[in-house]
């Protein structure tokens, strides 16, 4: 495995295996690996013949209010669980690397943003979209993977993908989730003993509202207050937002009559969480 810190050696190494003709495949993060990066992994491993993570903090996702220093780092785990998955190539580029000393180039994608976690995170997904295109400039990747649960984020970088012409497919990768439904998150390490069974309640409250779209329920109001009386149950439980969109432009429903995504933010203590569920009026 070979891990390029700078943008030229990245594409050092990407210019050799193009000679070969392989197909590239990227799985960008932040570091802190999970079993959930590590799905993505796997699947580009199966999918790909070369395989390429990227491991980068990316600053321009943080917001004044919420704390870069803090967010979990431990690069050396991140490579050994890249070198247990067969990966070919990690590039982990620096602040100075990405953005160098006066970077004023930004891309942000209209209305996708406006609601769900764009509504309570300002130039968050500026931050995201910069960085992203970023990195399949630098990689060139054929294929580049993400995972539902950050369903928002997978919204917003395909349409940036279709409406700039990236020359790449995404290819979307399911929740990967505990035993019992949490879904993995480096953020479920802020989670203390007593906390952890209550963030349950987001994925129990998912569940809640998709069973009553099955039942022919289909008010979004009334979806939206029986999965928040679920988690107000929970005492360290703080709803950010419950919302239902639909899959396109992400924009809120009232009555559910297409697929649509049910999506939340709730804070168990400290932590924000995220996670969603698809669901379709019955036939």
């Amino acid at each position: 495995m070979i891990v390029a810190n700078t943008i030229a050696q990245a594409r050092q190494q990407i210019a050799d295996v193009r000679r070969h003709g392989k197909t590239i495949g990227l799985v960008p993060t932040m570091g802190a690996l999970h079993e959930g990066h590590r799905a993505l992994i796997r699947r580009c491993r199966d999918e790909c013949d070369f395989v390429v993570v990227s491991i980068y903090v990316n600053p321009a996702q943080f917001g004044p209010k919420e704390d870069l220093a803090a967010y979990p780092r431990d690069f050396d785990a991140d490579c050994r669980a890249c070198r247990e998955d067969q990966v070919d190539l990690v590039f982990a580029p620096n602040d100075e690397e990405m953005y160098g000393q006066s970077h004023l180039a930004w891309i942000d994608v209209d209305r996708l943003g406006d609601h769900l976690c764009g509504r309570s995170r300002p130039g968050f997904f500026r931050g995201v979209c910069t960085a992203v295109a970023k990195l399949f400039n630098i990689i060139a990747p054929d294929l580049a993977y993400f995972g539902e649960k950050d369903a928002q984020q997978l919204a917003i970088v395909r349409r940036m993908v279709h409406d700039l012409n990236f020359n790449l497919e995404i290819r979307p990768c399911p929740t990967v989730r505990t035993a019992e439904g949490l879904a993995l998150s480096s953020r479920n390490d802020y989670l203390d003993d007593k906390q952890r069974p209550q963030a349950l309640c987001l994925f129990e409250a998912l569940r809640h509202g998709a069973a009553m779209v099955s039942r022919g329920v289909l008010d979004a109001q009334a979806i939206i207050g029986e999965m928040k009386a679920l988690i107000d149950k929970q005492p360290a439980a703080r709803i950010d937002y419950i919302s239902i969109v639909d899959e396109e432009f992400l924009q809120p429903v009232t009555q559910i009559t297409a697929p649509c995504l049910i999506a939340l933010a709730v804070q168990i203590g400290a932590p924000r969480l995220i996670d969603n569920i698809r669901v379709a009026p019955p036939e």
